[in-house]
């Protein structure tokens, strides 16, 4: 059966249009605006479709997960909730699903989520759902673990590492960032009593991603939420092993709340981080997305942004100077008939 949201999709299409972006022909470059998403959509996730197409989730809208489509990665058209109406997982009363993470597992879209109230961190918990499609809809939904259950004070924003066949569960907040490892499936976790903590008390939106022998730990720092008062900013570690240590350039560890800084505000975009994963272009080059506040119109809330990631000895370097773009030139897309 179709996916309501899918239906409504189709009917609405001319006014789900959500991005104020456009690809324009500047001899012969594509030129992008930032924000991609013109909108409230936090906490982004982004994944590659087999259908050669992006699909974009982001922190609850219409108490769903929305999920947004696009065959460019900077024109996104919003298709609606990752659940079905009335089988959307609740496993915290009163509590909103936050910082989705999409994934690929054996031949399967794993979408792994975290549920809380504001402030309440023993009840926080991670889970997780399946779908045969990147639209959805999303089914299997199972939590994980509350936050009590695994000894992890505000267990939030989960992301999935895989390499060479095995899976690893990041996440916390600032009561430490942890790994652990999954099943073959990422249905589950191996053992709940077999985690490791791999950053400090400064972190939260963690994601982990390898590049030339190092294993990269992108995090985000500061105040996400307060508008113009925020003060959100990329960092990043790396290390020669997935458990560490992360160190910045001088050696000093992200346990000990050490980094290197990426991205921070400017006076056109406040508090930007919580970054996707990295997405590869079909030419190679490396982009992430995040969310952050345009001051234009700051009460709309946090909208998504893209920035090209671009290696300089051995470190990632973001944006315009260390701040976000607002115009760059654009991703490069092949399109698939």
């Amino acid at each position: 059966m179709k996916p309501l949201f899918a239906t409504l999709g189709l009917m609405l299409f001319g006014a789900m249009l959500v991005s104020c972006s456009s690809l324009q022909s500047n001899d012969e470059q594509a030129i992008y605006t930032n924000p991609v998403i013109d909108r409230d959509a936090p906490d982004p996730t982004v994944i590659r479709g087999k259908d050669g197409a992006f699909y974009a989730y982001a922190t609850w809208r219409d108490r769903n997960v929305p999920v947004y489509k696009s065959t460019d990665m900077v024109n996104w058209e919003y298709l609606g909730g990752a659940f079905e109406q009335g089988k959307v997982p609740m496993y915290v009363k009163g509590g909103a699903i936050w910082a989705p993470d999409i994934n690929y597992i054996e031949g399967k879209y794993v979408l792994y989520f975290s549920m809380s109230t504001w402030g309440g961190h023993w009840e926080a918990c991670i889970g997780r759902a399946v779908s045969d499609s990147p639209a959805g809809p999303f089914t299997d939904a199972k939590m994980l673990f509350k936050a009590k259950d695994i000894g992890v004070e505000n267990s939030i924003d989960p992301v999935v590492f895989q390499e060479d066949g095995r899976k690893f569960l990041i996440w916390g907040s600032f009561f430490g960032i942890y790994l652990t490892e999954l099943t073959d499936d990422g249905l589950e976790l191996i053992d709940k009593r077999d985690i490791m903590r791999i950053a400090g008390s400064a972190y939260e939106g963690s994601y982990i991603h390898k590049h030339k022998g190092y294993y990269y730990l992108f995090a985000s720092t500061g105040s996400c939420c307060e508008g113009e008062k925020s003060t959100y900013q990329t960092v990043v570690g790396r290390s020669k092993s997935l458990y560490g240590p992360y160190v910045d350039k001088q050696g000093r560890k992200m346990l000990d709340n050490c980094h290197e800084v990426l991205l921070s505000g400017n006076d056109v975009v406040k508090g930007p981080g919580h970054d996707s994963q990295i997405i590869t272009d079909d030419k190679g080059q490396d982009w992430i997305y995040y969310h952050g506040y345009d001051t234009a119109s700051i009460k709309a809330g946090r909208k998504m942004f893209l920035e090209q990631v671009r290696w300089v000895d051995g470190w990632p370097v973001l944006g315009d100077d260390g701040h976000p773009s607002r115009k760059a030139a654009a991703p490069f897309v092949k399109q698939r008939r």
